[in-house]
């Protein structure tokens, strides 16, 4: 087959294919109340059915007057750090650098509440664990070491909450812990 066969096929072929992408997108779009009330088979199923569960997700609001509560709870004992609240899927919601926080500590203040949502534990705990699975350690995004703890809601973890940069691992928990603290006034 000739060069320029093959260029004139290749491209016909990827208009093909982006046309019938572009067609299927089209044909599956429906209006949002349509898709939250008819399930598999068209039948009714709202959220509290078998197809649907409800999760429990903390506010930006929320996440904030958390952040806001740790980093405060640091600068009282005169420590520069930086806070980090993540959802429970591991997204940041707001992270908080306090003044003269070293670059570090940012990157490990997400990382230290990623761990301690995925686990639903403190990461000072989880850092025993590593003695019997070393290999915790290489889980992608994940820190273990103290400063990172879990927000709760029913025993569930919902959010974590991450602080580094103070000396030690239990200053920065500590801190953490206020920010789970202001959650429950």
């Amino acid at each position: 087959m000739k060069t320029r066969t093959r260029v004139l096929t290749g491209t016909a072929l990827a208009v093909a294919l982006g046309a019938g992408a572009f067609g299927a997108v089209s044909a599956s779009a429906t209006p949002a109340a349509e898709t939250a009330q008819v399930s598999v088979a068209g039948k009714k199923d709202g959220p509290s059915g078998k197809n649907f569960t409800t999760t429990t997700h903390l506010t930006v609001d929320a996440a904030t007057r958390a952040a806001q509560a740790a980093l405060k709870a640091a600068e009282s004992e005169n420590q520069k750090v930086t806070v980090a609240v993540v959802d429970r899927n591991g997204n940041t919601i707001v992270t908080l650098r306090g003044d003269g926080a070293g670059p570090q500590s940012y990157e490990s203040a997400q990382r230290k509440a990623f761990t301690a949502v995925s686990w639903n534990a403190p990461t000072s705990v989880l850092v025993g664990r590593l003695a019997q699975t070393p290999n915790l350690k290489d889980i992608p995004g994940t820190l273990f070491l103290g400063g990172g703890t879990p927000v709760q809601a029913d025993g569930a973890p919902v959010a974590g909450i991450g602080v580094a940069g103070a000396p030690s691992g239990d200053l920065d928990e500590k801190f953490a812990k206020a920010g789970v603290d202001a959650l429950n006034k």
